[in-house]
């Protein structure tokens, strides 16, 4: 049985419920999960003051219900198991998740999946700055998984990733792929400016209408329809991500670079005509 969590609380102070997976809850009753420890702002508080518990968590499965906006780290570190928000979500959704599903049915915060080691995300909505990025200070960002948002998000998109994917089936902010490792991010909207600024590797694709000009140190590579991309279509919509079949035909014209760093990434911009 699903353990539903309905937040209750009114307050514009931010709350955060860090640690609270479906591993940890697996073996407990609503009582002892009703005394998790969250913050309100300083302030420490249990988990059952601000939600109302229902069912129980053995399915490793939460649903939580209300908006969410304001409560953060939703997921965080989870390694296992499923978590449904039904609304709105706040920042640093399935942040250092190793494993399981987070569906959002709404829009997110920033960070969503912040230096993320594997599993699913997928925002039915719109989300924040940074996704799959890395921390201020951190070496790397996202390692692994897969991220889909079906809107909009903001600036520094996969900053610092080193492996896995995100798709945005919208428009994305500036510097999309900031000092990408390794990895692939693919915007199906239009895209702000310096795409793949610092790259070292990996790939970024430019699927929507009026793409940004390429930085001076990108170099024009050819025009072709590169056998990777319908598979990394296949895969998106076989995670649930909708994908229009006049994409899988697209020709792309292809840079590669950053040079000035290592060079070897590569970013595929939809040919004129065929976005």
């Amino acid at each position: 049985m699903t353990l539903t969590l309905t937040y209750q609380a009114e307050t514009s102070v931010p709350v955060e419920i860090e640690g609270l997976t479906p591993t940890w809850a697996r073996d407990k009753s609503l009582a002892e999960i009703g005394q998790f420890e969250i913050f309100h702002g300083n302030q420490k508080l249990p988990l059952g003051e601000m939600f109302k518990l229902a069912g129980e968590a053995s399915d490793l499965r939460f649903d939580f219900h209300g908006d969410l906006s304001g409560v953060h780290w939703i997921g965080a570190q989870m390694s296992e198991g499923q978590i449904h928000i039904h609304g709105p979500g706040g920042r640093h959704i399935g942040s250092e998740m190793s494993g399981g599903e987070i569906i959002v049915a709404g829009d997110a915060g920033g960070w969503v999946g912040a230096e993320m080691h594997g599993g699913l995300i997928h925002v039915q909505g719109n989300a924040g700055h940074l996704v799959g990025a890395a921390y201020r200070g951190s070496p790397k960002g996202m390692t692994g998984g897969t991220i889909l948002v079906d809107g909009d998000v903001g600036n520094e998109v996969g900053l610092t990733m080193r492996r896995g994917m995100i798709a945005i089936g919208g428009r994305a902010g500036d510097m999309l792929g900031f000092n990408m490792i390794a990895g692939t991010v693919l915007v199906f909207g239009e895209c702000g400016i310096r795409p793949g600024a610092g790259m070292r590797r990996g790939t970024l694709g430019l699927l929507g209408p009026d793409s940004p000009p390429m930085l001076p140190s990108f170099r024009y590579a050819c025009t072709a329809q590169p056998q990777v991309m319908p598979m990394m279509l296949n895969h998106l919509r076989s995670q649930g991500f909708a994908i229009d079949d006049s994409r899988f035909n697209g020709s792309y014209d292809i840079y590669n670079g950053d040079l000035v760093a290592l060079g070897k990434g590569e970013i595929f911009v939809a040919h004129a005509g065929a976005a």
